[in-house]
This record gives C-alpha cells, sequence and structure tokens, in this order.
C-alpha cells in the first residue's frame, strides 16, 4: 500500500471512527506504531487501541474531521477539527494537526498530534478560573 493510499484509508477511518471500527487499525498502523498527544505516548498498536478505547468511553459522539492533508514522501501533515461532549465540559472541539509517517509497508509507523490542551483546562471549574486569568496577564494586549 503507497502512503497515499494508507493516508486516505487512515482519514476515512478517523472521521468515522467508531468502537467496531477500532479492528481496522491492524491494517493501516504498524505493529509498534507511535501514537503521541498531549495526554498520551504509547508505543504498539494495542496501546493506540486503548487510548482510543478511552476516548469513546470519557467522550460522547466523539468526531474528527480532517480539512487539510498533505502527503509528501513517507510523512503526511493532516490539518484536523475534534468535537466531542464530556463530562463537566459538556461541548466542546479543539483544532490540531498531526504529522503522521509511513513505514516501508505504507502504514503508519507514527501519528503525532499537536494541539492546544490549555483551551481544554481552561474549561474546567477552578483550573479553568486560574488559567483565565493567568491569559490576560500574560497577554500582548493587557
Amino acid at each position: 500500500m503507497t502512503p497515499q493510499v494508507c493516508c486516505d484509508r487512515y482519514i476515512e477511518l478517523f472521521e468515522n471512527l467508531t468502537p467496531p471500527r477500532l479492528d481496522e487499525l491492524s491494517r493501516l498502523v504498524s505493529d509498534e506504531v507511535h501514537f503521541r498527544d498531549p495526554f498520551n505516548d504509547v508505543r504498539g498498536r494495542a496501546a493506540m487501541r486503548r487510548v482510543l478505547e478511552d476516548m469513546f468511553e470519557r467522550t460522547q459522539q466523539p468526531r474528527f474531521r480532517v480539512s487539510q492533508r498533505s502527503v509528501e514522501g513517507d510523512r503526511a501533515f493532516l490539518a484536523w477539527t475534534f468535537s466531542a461532549r464530556a463530562p463537566v465540559l459538556g461541548n466542546w472541539s479543539v483544532d490540531g494537526v498531526s504529522l503522521l509517517q509511513f513505514d516501508g509497508a505504507g502504514r503508519v509507523a507514527s501519528h503525532l498530534d499537536y494541539w492546544d490542551s490549555g483551551r481544554l483546562y481552561a474549561r474546567l471549574p477552578l483550573l479553568g478560573c486560574l488559567i483565565r486569568r493567568l491569559r490576560r496577564r500574560l497577554s500582548a494586549n493587557s
């Protein structure tokens, strides 16, 4: 499978991800895939699956929407929006970017997510108040 084909299938899977579809990851990621986001840094297909299973346990209606993609050689960059509903947070969304690295077989060997987790923390009742106050003090507009 070429990196372009794998990337297209990977995006389709993530945009339509459900717990039963998690089995499809095994065809698209390498055995030792490296997955990292602001809360997780794991290696291996089973560990990545556990992260995604946890997402389904902790949130309702999680949804990824990829708005841009660029595949060059053995790398891809994806711009996306993730939305979900979660206890305490309610409905929320976050924009982010993923860097995918493909192995020699065209499977995802590395999936590194970059997004601002501070926006999520700012929605928490007590911590959010402190973060908003800190942002105002550090802002160039103050």
